[in-house]
């Protein structure tokens, strides 16, 4: 069962010495692919890289995590922004709409890299890493990179943005899942009370 894997699932940090063969990363793929966005829009790309220098690189532009190096694995999921013309904007106006002015008026790449998981790479990453769980692949999300270098790195346009970038691999040790919250900690019925 799903929940099965959710509950064994944990970052790990510290790879085997072990590549993932091509078949495997495209199922990983196929997950995050068919996975839901807003509107329909799948305004993402995935950046797959296995080149061992290149992920040596990644790990640089990711302040030094040199646990990145043991990956042989890395996706990197890429926010294709919504243009303007296309109502880009429009759902953070709705969303936020005594800020309706300033987002019109900010500048186009920054609004862009300030909304940039409004499109839901979150959604691709998560099932890409529930789908490599089946195989006994572990993985780690890493949101702490230089977003230029990244972009530089991986030859992406202006407005193709990396959201995130997960570390895939097979564990080196047997990983523990952390202790998580208890359902009465995070959940609310109807409103919530302190």
């Amino acid at each position: 069962m799903l929940i099965d894997i959710i509950k064994r699932r944990c970052s790990v940090r510290s790879f085997a010495v072990k590549e993932i063969s091509p078949d495997i990363i495209n199922v990983i793929l196929e997950a995050g692919r068919l996975s839901p966005s807003g509107g329909n829009e799948q305004a993402w790309k995935f950046g797959v890289i296995t080149d061992k220098s290149l992920i040596e690189q990644m790990a640089d532009s990711a302040y030094k995590q040199n646990w990145i190096k043991t990956s042989p694995l890395l996706i990197v999921l890429c926010t294709t922004i919504v243009e303007d013309e296309r109502g880009g904007r429009e759902i953070q106006k709705r969303r936020f709409p005594q800020y309706s002015e300033e987002i019109t008026n900010m500048d186009p790449y920054l609004y862009a890299a300030l909304n940039s998981e409004e499109h839901q790479t979150k959604i691709p990453g998560t099932h890409m890493v529930l789908q490599a769980m089946e195989y006994g692949i572990y993985s780690t999300w890493i949101s702490y990179f230089n977003v230029d270098k990244v972009a530089k790195l991986l030859d992406l346009p202006k407005l193709c943005i990396p959201s995130e970038i997960i570390a895939f691999g097979y564990p080196e040790t047997e990983p523990f899942p952390k202790v998580k919250k208890g359902k009465e900690e995070v959940v609310f019925y109807n409103k919530y009370k302190k």
